[in-house]
């Protein structure tokens, strides 16, 4: 069945600005998880974003309660296309259902409580790892610049699932 919309949880912005290009790209339209319950009948076939928080989607069991998810995308600190056994595993995403993640970054202004302390331990822990890999590498780059890697050529491998799936 070919979403009919992109559906999204946004912490500090980045997994909406994807949700947004994707949504150019595509000609779906984007709505926050309150919108589209809002707007969308249940059972709408459904393109999910989420922000990933401990290897979790946010958001995405309630989604895939209220409509039918197409396909998963978690957006976190890790590289894009990383991750995806512990994301699946971890928020339950049937094998069957597409996942994808992607690199977004981090606005520590729009953090609160325990995710502003958790970020703050692993920047501390990373830092004073001397044998860091290149990814890690990366991720401490962007936690300690307030980064932002969100591309539109961060969404080829999706576009090009996309394209191949729905597009005739």
């Amino acid at each position: 069945m070919k979403p009919e919309a992109i559906v999204y949880t946004s912490n500090t912005g980045h997994t909406q600005q994807y949700a947004r290009i994707l949504g150019r790209r595509t000609g779906l339209p984007a709505y926050t998880i309150s919108e589209a319950e809002k707007q969308l009948e249940k059972g709408t076939p459904i393109l999910y974003f989420g922000w990933l928080h401990a290897s979790h989607v946010k958001g995405y069991q309630n989604a895939a309660k209220h409509f039918s998810v197409c396909a998963v995308v978690g957006v976190g600190l890790c590289d894009t296309g990383t991750m995806l056994e512990e994301v699946r595993k971890a928020s339950s995403v049937p094998e069957k259902t597409p996942l994808f993640t992607l690199q977004g970054g981090i606005d520590r202004s729009k953090l609160k409580g325990l995710n502003k302390m958790m970020i703050s331990m692993l920047t501390k822990g990373l830092a004073s790892n001397k044998q860091r890999s290149a990814q890690e590498e990366r991720m401490l780059e962007l936690l300690q610049r307030d980064a932002s890697y969100v591309c539109e050529e961060n969404l080829t491998e999706i576009l090009e699932w996309y394209e191949k799936e729905y597009v005739c």
